[in-house]
């Protein structure tokens, strides 16, 4: 069993790799743990409503979890799925986070689909490069890919 990091902006075209890591690894079984980070503010009245960081699911639009359940159902090898925040712009605070996680490789951003979410929105790539864990490079995807019409050729049909 592989814990996998994959930085995320929780958008739906963040699950587009599952596939292509699943078929590189086929005789592996997955817990993939969607994350993205987060500064710690300096401000004492943000930190004084830590408790209300539940806010930061409201990125996490229900397409995104609508679609991971469809992903388990279709990727029997994708045991679970996280959805999580990191808050912290350390590397020992997230070197400690992965430790807790047990994770075992950071999927590579140029797979990822990773936009700020607001202001207090971390840039990952120092923190995956200094951790040691190991980065997944994915290959092309072997099958070939599904072109999907534009939107005026499907108007165009109707």
């Amino acid at each position: 069993m592989k814990n996998i990091l994959i930085p995320t902006d929780f958008n739906v075209n963040a699950l587009t790799c599952i596939e292509n890591l699943c078929e590189q690894h086929e005789n592996t079984r997955f817990q993939l743990i969607f994350i993205h980070l987060f500064k710690i503010s300096d401000s004492i009245t943000d930190l004084l409503m830590l408790s209300r960081r539940n806010r930061d699911y409201d990125y996490v639009s229900n397409h995104f979890y609508q679609a991971c359940e469809r992903i388990k159902a279709a990727y029997p090898q994708v045991e679970s799925i996280k959805v999580d925040f990191f808050y912290g712009s350390t590397l020992s605070t997230f070197r400690n986070y992965l430790e807790a996680q047990d994770v075992d490789a950071v999927l590579d951003l140029k797979h990822c689909s990773l936009k700020p979410l607001n202001k207090m929105s971390v840039n990952p790539e120092g923190l995956i490069q200094k951790c040691g864990l190991k980065v997944l490079h994915l290959q092309a995807a072997r099958k070939a890919a599904v072109r999907v019409p534009a939107q005026e050729q499907l108007q165009e049909a109707v």
